[in-house]
């Protein structure tokens, strides 16, 4: 296969038009996706198809993700999703110019099955294959709806990692902050839990905090004000947990006002820490750079108001995908797999899933020592 033919390379008659089209699979955690992404000189990036299967219904009564469940359910349907991704794309593998699979970090029984799905097709198919970072999908997403340009600041805030990177370019992470227990996002889940609000937590405290009182319950914001930017959310749990303990039967008003809390808390030690980073990313890199909130947490409709004003006080650009890119897509996989590729970068069949990853190895190993 020449490069033209394996990369999309068209010819018109009075232009070269150079097109990638990219399938992504996405199975790190409890939604099986597929997503068909093209980025082309003519007219720029589009998502041909893009397309989540929620296993909330399978995962609800356990109040979490059981990785044996989602493993077995992306296996059931994942095949389907994809012939549905390439039909709405209008497209068939032999248009392909690549495939690409989250090959981690995740529950690994999952990340198993969307690797062994890709490898398959790029080996039946002799594509080239990408195994991108879940976190690197997440970090590159803004770029593939807005035009946002190395470096830039990014708060990665989801159920399982909570993060602030200075994204220097693709492959290149610099990480400022992590978390030292709990993320975010299992916050907001172990407290919709403690609140008797369902799951997924984040979008059920987020719609019951709508009508709370967020000054009625005192809670506490670990680390606020402290130097750094690393973030802990062990301690707001447990101070919710004690307070729900202490307040006994909850009525409507009690949880709307526990909810609304619980997310100023959590809103409020995003943008402290996130402040922190901001000073250390404008040092380093100087102004007219762009901060960007990814992942799930990004979609609260509260916490991007305040990320705005951040970011313009410091002189950056606030910048965050569409809700629909910020939880787990694969559409974010497709891009990442374009940047990728459009880099020469590809990985061999022969790649192992990774149940861990960081995005910054050296960080990854300082904190380890």
């Amino acid at each position: 296969m020449t490069t033209q033919e394996r990369f999309g390379t068209k010819r018109a008659s009075h232009v070269k038009v150079v097109t990638m089209l990219v399938l992504g699979i996405e199975t790190s955690c409890d939604e099986t996706a597929a997503s068909v992404v093209e980025d082309a000189v003519a007219f720029g990036r589009r998502i041909r198809s893009t397309l989540v299967l929620s296993q909330l219904a399978e995962h609800r009564p356990y109040g979490g993700v059981v990785p044996e469940i989602a493993a077995r359910a992306h296996l059931e349907h994942l095949d389907g999703l994809i012939a549905q991704a390439l039909r709405e794309a209008a497209i068939g593998f032999g248009d392909l110019s690549g495939v690409a699979a989250t090959g981690g970090p995740g529950l690994i029984g999952g990340v198993i099955v969307g690797v062994m799905e890709a490898k398959a097709i790029a080996y039946a198919r002799t594509l080239p294959f990408v195994a991108v970072n879940h976190l690197e999908g997440h970090a590159l997403s803004v770029r593939l709806v807005e035009d946002v340009a190395f470096p830039y600041l990014l708060l990665l805030v989801s159920g399982g990692h909570c993060q602030l990177l200075a994204v220097e370019g693709v492959g290149a992470y610099r990480r400022l902050g992590t978390t030292i227990d709990d993320a975010a996002g299992e916050c907001f889940d172990k407290g919709a839990k403690l609140l008797g609000l369902g799951y997924p937590g984040g979008p059920a405290i987020e719609r019951a905090a709508r009508g709370g009182n967020a000054g009625r319950f005192p809670l506490p914001r670990p680390l606020a004000g402290k130097p750094g930017c690393d973030f802990s959310f062990s301690g707001l749990k447990t101070a919710l947990a004690e307070t729900v303990r202490r307040a006994g039967a909850l009525d409507d008003r009690a949880r709307a006002d526990l909810a609304a809390s619980l997310q100023a808390a959590i809103v409020d030690c995003l943008h402290d820490r996130t402040a922190h980073a901001a000073e250390r990313f404008t040092a380093r890199h100087g102004g007219g750079h762009a901060l960007v909130a990814a992942g799930g947490v990004a979609a609260n409709a509260n916490l991007r108001p305040r990320l705005t004003q951040l970011a313009a006080e410091r002189g950056l650009r606030f910048v965050a995908p569409p809700p629909a890119l910020c939880t787990d897509n694969a559409a974010m996989i497709a891009w990442a797999g374009i940047e990728r590729l459009k880099l020469g970068l590809a990985d061999p069949l022969d790649f192992a899933p990774r149940p861990r990853w960081p995005l910054d190895p050296a960080a990854a190993s300082a904190r380890a020592r």
